[in-house]
């Protein structure tokens, strides 16, 4: 039995080596444009865009947008660069986020929401110059950063003041990579009793507002997890908790198990890369059966 405060304890204190491929911060890509969309203070907020290759069609293209992991802590976005090159060279519009974290900003959990919600939201509002199909955004991320991408999905509240409410962040799809899915106790999950969790000063908020599983209806966008079984940081039990609970309120929800794999698996640059091919593969077929994308020639 794990709590929820031994969860996210974790969650907090992980060394960033283990939680994500790579921490260079500010990033820097030689192959994508870097737009800004959120300005707080002194702080900007940029999004790093990859473009499909010059021969894919510039109009009503799909797009994905990943937040990195790191506790909400740290990290970079820099984890899904590799990620991003290859949908953008399968035709999608790729987009790794940055957003505001603890280390940098002296922030909660909560902010990280709104940023990520401001990050959907601003791709949608810019959907038409940047060539992307509105209907077509899907949310991706790793730990922290897949909670953020489910949070966006299911979470209600927590926007940014002054932004067009009326423009919706909601992603019309799911990619999750060992993602923080259950912040609190959750019937019929092994978790401790509900006054062992992290404080609520801690995360900004009651876990229980924004812990994607406690919000789950009917009508959330398709989602596909990949979950190692052996993850003692972010347990398996919890992904597969949250897939009952979708599937329960008659949504789609894949969840992939990987045998004898821990926290941050998937990665690019994790072991002989095995791992991040197999997952990449599987998120490509996963969007092939949305019909986002075409079939790999055989």
């Amino acid at each position: 039995m794990i709590s929820p405060r031994t969860l996210l304890a974790l969650l907090f204190s992980l060394a960033p080596s283990a939680l994500i491929a790579a921490q260079a911060y500010p990033p820097s890509f030689t192959d994508a444009r870097a737009e800004v969309y959120k300005t707080i203070g002194d702080t900007k907020l940029s999004l790093y865009i990859f473009e499909p290759p010059a021969a894919v069609a510039k109009t009503n293209r799909p797009a994905i947008v990943f937040f990195f992991g790191g506790g909400w802590t740290n990290g970079s976005p820099t984890q899904f660069e590799q990620h991003c090159r290859a949908l953008a060279a399968r035709g999608m519009v790729a987009i790794t986020a940055d957003y505001r974290v603890a280390s940098r900003h002296q922030i909660k959990p909560t902010d990280c929401v709104a940023d990520a919600k401001s990050a959907a939201r601003w791709v949608r509002a810019n959907a038409v110059r940047l060539g992307i199909d509105p209907q077509r955004i899907a949310a991706g991320g790793g730990s922290a950063g897949g909670h953020l991408a489910a949070a966006i999905a299911t979470v209600p509240g927590f926007e940014s003041p002054g932004e067009d409410t009326k423009i919706s962040p909601l992603p019309n799809a799911l990619v999750l990579f060992n993602p923080a899915l259950v912040l609190a106790p959750l019937p019929g999950l092994e978790l401790a009793n509900v006054g062992d969790r992290v404080p609520a000063e801690r995360m900004g908020t009651d876990p229980k507002n924004i812990s994607p599983a406690h919000h789950v209806k009917k009508g959330a966008p398709p989602t596909i997890i990949f979950h190692g079984k052996a993850d003692t940081t972010v347990p398996y039990a919890t992904a597969a908790a949250f897939t009952t609970v979708m599937k329960a309120a008659g949504n789609r929800c894949e969840l992939v198990g990987a045998e004898g794999e821990k926290h941050g698996y998937f990665n690019y640059g994790r072991g002989d890369n095995a791992a991040y091919r197999a997952t990449l593969a599987a998120t490509d077929a996963f969007f092939v059966s949305l019909g986002w994308l075409k079939p790999t020639a055989k």
